[in-house]
């Protein structure tokens, strides 16, 4: 090769590294100054690598067997940039694949078809006021709630965090705190700065001024002191489940609205966002999001009932170990649950088979469930073994399944994978509910047997973030429809 000649795959990876720099600032301006974050084919483009930005463009061949290349969808976020929008989910891939290969041109130019496209979200009126949030509990849960928020920052941000609620107060506190945010063994470094404030007993994390107060209960707060008020207080402690206990928090001034990350006792609505968010009102003032499993499942299961009807099924989830296990085998409450986690698989029990039909009526009594804990610190699976109404083929219901994940209202809590390699480790960072994994399918006819991933803390984390928009009146639509 002559000196002066570049190697054309070199070339094409560097074409590629340049469009996704490009992309990069107005990603982010898109979402900080608008609220719209940006997908490709269901993978967000929020805060991540230009490597990143590439390989998620490898999706759409993959689910569509025709390529679009960085260059080819680049115009189109260009010609979002142009525009004056309102917070919302947009899918640049779906929405250059179908200007570019589906159809959907109708000759116009592409700033002309991106704005028929996105015309419900341009320069509409936003009268949606910002919402003060609080973290009552600061652990695993708490900790990437945290992070979820920080990252919406910007003139268009609606949910500002605004403090964290903990026991103790004692010297080195904040620094501690500070520290769990910053560094984590399972998700990696937070992605900015992070500083503590003693004079104002606060953390500051890429521009977010965060009030660490201590407490020993829900109703012996004043927000108002501190400037916050109307706020949604997301309870992530696991302490309170019912009325009585999570009512304790409105007694606080400044409290409006209570989220439990965790599934809740008695009448308090349990969401599992995508599914029956619809049925959260005005009026609610204590919600619960369920547990991660629940989440998991629950999409799946609204799916495949739909579609095929579920007759009854058993749902196994092989979860990986909590903090509410023993680290050596000690002393526990719970049956089995005080054995070494990191060194036994524990048999346990689980309600999220039968918590299932809080969200999903039409499966109540149709389900049983148990539970395996295994020495994972991240990322379970829920193996369900379903009984269904019609018939079917394992093409034709991952066909299916992968339709669901990318073109239902159900774009942002099922995502599928048809990879035969995937591991646990690989759905770390996952922000869907659950993750399809088609290879692993089985079906007999009428008899189906489901593999589905899901990051037990991150995941779980976004499907709480998106209840706490909805409470506070943040509909954020997905685009292009």
């Amino acid at each position: 090769m002559n000196a002066n000649q570049q190697d054309p795959t070199l070339a094409s990876w560097q074409e590629r590294q340049e469009y996704a720099e490009q992309m990069q600032p107005i990603l982010g301006k898109l979402y900080r100054n608008f609220g719209v974050e940006i997908l490709v084919y269901g993978r967000s483009l929020l805060n991540v690598s230009t490597i990143n930005i590439i390989k998620s463009h490898r999706l759409i061949r993959r689910y569509e067997g025709q390529k679009v290349r960085l260059r080819e969808s680049f115009p189109f976020l260009e010609a979002m940039a142009e525009l004056k929008l309102s917070p919302a989910r947009v899918d640049l891939g779906k929405l250059a694949y179908g200007y570019l290969f589906g159809g959907k041109s109708d000759d116009l130019s592409i700033k002309d078809y991106v704005k028929r496209e996105l015309t419900d979200i341009i320069d509409r009126e936003d009268d949606i006021e910002p919402r003060d949030v609080v973290l009552y509990g600061f652990g695993r849960i708490g900790r990437l709630l945290a992070r979820q928020l920080i990252e919406r920052n910007g003139a268009n941000n609606k949910m500002r965090l605004r403090a964290i609620v903990v026991r103790g107060g004692r010297d080195g506190d904040l620094e501690k705190r500070a520290s769990l945010l910053r560094r984590d063994s399972i998700h990696g470094q937070f992605n900015g700065s992070i500083t503590v404030d003693h004079e104002n007993q606060s953390i500051k994390a890429n521009g977010t001024n965060i009030k660490v107060i201590y407490s020993d209960g829900p109703d012996q707060v004043d927000y108002t002191q501190y400037g916050i008020n109307n706020a949604i207080v997301i309870d992530n402690t696991g302490i309170w489940k019912d009325e009585a206990g999570l009512g304790l928090h409105l007694k606080s001034k400044g409290v409006n609205k209570v989220l439990l990350t965790a599934p809740s006792k008695g009448d308090i609505k349990n969401i599992v966002f995508g599914v029956n968010d619809s049925d959260i009102e005005d009026s609610d003032a204590i919600v619960s999001a369920a547990s991660c499993t629940t989440n998991a499942i629950t999409p799946v299961l609204k799916a495949v009932n739909d579609k095929y009807g579920i007759r009854n099924g058993h749902v196994e989830t092989v979860h990986s170990y909590t903090n509410d296990q023993n680290l050596i085998d000690n002393y526990h409450k719970a049956d089995r649950r005080g054995r070494s986690a990191p060194l036994n698989m524990v048999i346990t029990s689980t309600g999220a088979a039968k918590a299932v039909a809080k969200a999903l009526p039409e499966m109540a009594g149709k389900l049983t469930g148990n539970a395996i804990r295994v020495p994972t610190p991240n990322v379970s699976m829920a193996i369900m073994n379903l009984n269904l109404e019609k018939t079917t083929s394992r093409d034709e219901l991952n066909d299916f399944l992968r339709d669901t994940a990318l073109h239902s209202e159900l774009v942002n809590q099922i995502d599928y994978t048809a990879s035969t390699e995937i591991v646990s480790s690989d759905l770390v960072g996952s922000r869907h509910a659950g993750v399809v994994d088609s290879q692993a399918t089985i079906v007999d006819e009428d008899r189906a047997v489901l593999y589905v991933w899901y990051d037990n803390e991150f995941g779980y984390s976004c499907q709480v973030v998106r209840v706490a928009e909805s409470m506070a009146g943040l509909k954020v639509p997905n685009l292009p429809k």
